[in-house]
């Protein structure tokens, strides 16, 4: 369903693209914004990964790393990828108080998965498992393709906008509908539309991403219970990077930027309660007893049983 969805979505931005390009510059400025915009989209496509690597500042990690808490969410990292049937990811941490985690790069091939520092000071080895899961079911679904796709298109519409807007479009006034009010009304709305169905598609992967990272690690309950974790400790707990490179949060599994709390036009991410709706729905499925959510539990004062690392020096993570 989820892949449907995706489909749908991905056909309608491609309806909107065709039918502005067409009543702004023709076939031919159609053609022209298309391939700036996947051209951009191109270079980001290949070179993305190694850009927000660097960004956070991701350190790389093996079976040899001094802490044992890095060891084993390597080893499960790596048992995980196995199992789904997937090359051996480059695996790295963080340097951020911030629990949180993501997945990038162009291919399964090529693909790195990466936690912060403070996800693994604050979540249980069952809860580390299910969020790296996710972060894996992103790479088995090959999401960093359809992200590209869907930019590429949703860039192209933006390019045309401008075009039409600086260069006053094809055609006389009056040969347009509505005239000039209507053109200018569609340049506006257009890009806004192809932005909301852009964050609706990578709405629509977060809960296939859960889905089958769930199926992956064997426990939905495990990562629905990292989810309100994450999220609540992120309320609590800046991630800078984020705040100064916002476009890079639709990567993390939780809104580093704090979120909202509920699905709304402007959201990239799914709300979490809904998330973990769907992934107690699926624990119910494969037969899992019901469990109390995070926020019955009461969490005390945030503790960390793993050394996190300083923002300016390696420290103990490497």
């Amino acid at each position: 369903m989820n892949h449907l969805k995706t489909f749908a979505l991905l056909a309608a931005l491609t309806a909107l693209f065709a039918g502005l390009g067409y009543l702004i510059g023709g076939a031919t400025g159609m053609l022209i914004a298309l391939a700036i915009a996947g051209a951009m989209n191109l270079f980001s496509y290949w070179n993305a990964d190694k850009i927000v690597l660097k960004m956070y500042r991701a350190q790389p990690v093996d079976e040899t790393h001094p802490n044992a808490v890095v060891r084993t969410y390597v080893a499960d990292i790596v048992q995980m990828a196995r199992d789904a049937g997937l090359p051996r990811p480059a695996i790295a941490i963080i340097p951020n108080d911030q629990p949180n985690a993501f997945a990038t790069g162009r291919n399964p091939q090529n693909a790195a998965v990466c936690a912060t520092t403070g996800l693994l000071d604050m979540l249980t080895r069952d809860e580390i498992r299910g969020v790296m899961a996710h972060e894996l079911a992103h790479v088995k679904n090959r999401d960093t393709l359809v992200m590209t796709v869907t930019a590429t298109v949703a860039g192209a519409i933006a390019a045309l906008a401008n075009f039409a807007l600086f260069f006053g479009g094809g055609g006389e006034d009056d040969e347009r509908p509505g005239g000039i009010i209507g053109a200018l009304a569609l340049m506006i709305l257009a890009p806004m539309a192809a932005g909301l169905v852009q964050m609706a598609i990578s709405r629509t992967r977060e809960y296939a991403a859960d889905k089958v990272g769930a199926e992956i690690a064997g426990d939905p309950h495990a990562l629905a219970s990292a989810l309100e974790k994450i999220e609540a400790y992120a309320r609590r707990i800046h991630n800078p990077t984020a705040e100064r490179n916002p476009a890079s949060g639709q990567l993390f599994i939780i809104n580093p930027l704090a979120g909202k709390g509920a699905d709304s036009l402007f959201s990239t991410h799914p709300a979490t309660g809904n998330r973990v709706r769907a992934l107690m729905a699926l624990g119910a499925e494969m037969g899992f007893a019901p469990r109390r959510a995070f926020a019955e539990v009461a969490p005390g004062p945030l503790t960390t049983s793993v050394p996190s690392t300083p923002s300016h020096t390696p420290g103990p993570w490497g």
